[in-house]
């Protein structure tokens, strides 16, 4: 009987919100199911939709939101291969891709046609502080996320909340995308008009993504192997403990 109420559209919907409240429980979190999953995939394709209603320049499937499917596809299966090896509790990328696309609804902001009410260049900065809203929205979710759900230690969840987001700068750094991406997030389609401010936080996130990138990649391998060798020790102790409790041979 709580299982089908669990799957109730209003339950679904309650769910969603608690979620990007920072208010879904541990054990709600467990519940998360194919329901969810099909209401976060309508609201990244509604989204992702909007994102590109008024512009005349974007392609069929922009339109349609099949890039923003397509990606969240993606973001979730190198979330899922990064994290699996710290030994996440209740992990499967059917429940990162729930998630990942629960927690796409904030990014409506990108599809208000900011560019028909105030001059280009206000426009540019308005999208820029849209941006990133949703991106520390975002973030913050995916910490509470790891904390609440994969249930990981603090220094842990930093190390593989941070690498997924410097590996990404980072890769679209070496091929001379991250301008590109970022324009694009950003919804700034058209050239002139200089933003200085805005590129000047792109170039501060690169660096900064570029610097420790190599240290968080390496407490990343620590902690893997801390992980993986406390386990070791615990199933040694219950092997143990398995053989002392067994009956002496007589």
């Amino acid at each position: 009987m709580g299982e089908a109420t669990n799957n109730t559209p209003s339950t679904v919907f309650k769910s969603a919100i608690k979620l990007l409240t920072f208010r879904l429980g541990r054990e709600e979190f467990l519940r998360l199911n194919y329901k969810h999953l099909a209401f976060g995939l309508i609201c990244t394709w509604i989204v992702g939709m909007g994102r590109y209603w008024d512009d005349p320049g974007a392609s069929l499937l922009q339109h349609l939101g099949v890039g923003s499917l397509i990606y969240i596809l993606a973001l979730s299966l190198l979330l899922w291969l990064i994290i699996w090896p710290l030994k996440p509790h209740a992990w499967s990328y059917r429940h990162v891709l729930t998630f990942v696309s629960l927690v796409s609804p904030p990014a409506i902001l990108y599809a208000i046609p900011v560019e028909r009410f105030y001059r280009l260049e206000t426009a540019r900065t308005m999208n820029v502080w849209f941006l990133a809203t949703v991106a520390v929205w975002r973030v913050a979710l995916l910490f509470f996320y790891l904390m609440r759900h994969a249930r990981l230690n603090p220094a842990t969840i930093i190390l593989a909340a941070l690498l997924p987001i410097t590996l990404i700068i980072v890769t679209l750094t070496a091929l001379n995308l991250e301008r590109a991406v970022f324009d694009l997030m950003a919804g700034i389609r058209e050239n002139g008009g200089a933003n200085d401010e805005a590129y000047a936080v792109l170039v501060f996130l690169t660096f900064w993504s570029v610097i420790l990138f190599v240290p968080i990649l390496a407490g990343y391998l620590i902690a893997i192997v801390k992980v993986w060798s406390n386990s070791r020790a615990d199933l040694s102790i219950i092997s143990k403990n398995n053989e002392d409790d067994s009956p002496a041979p007589h």
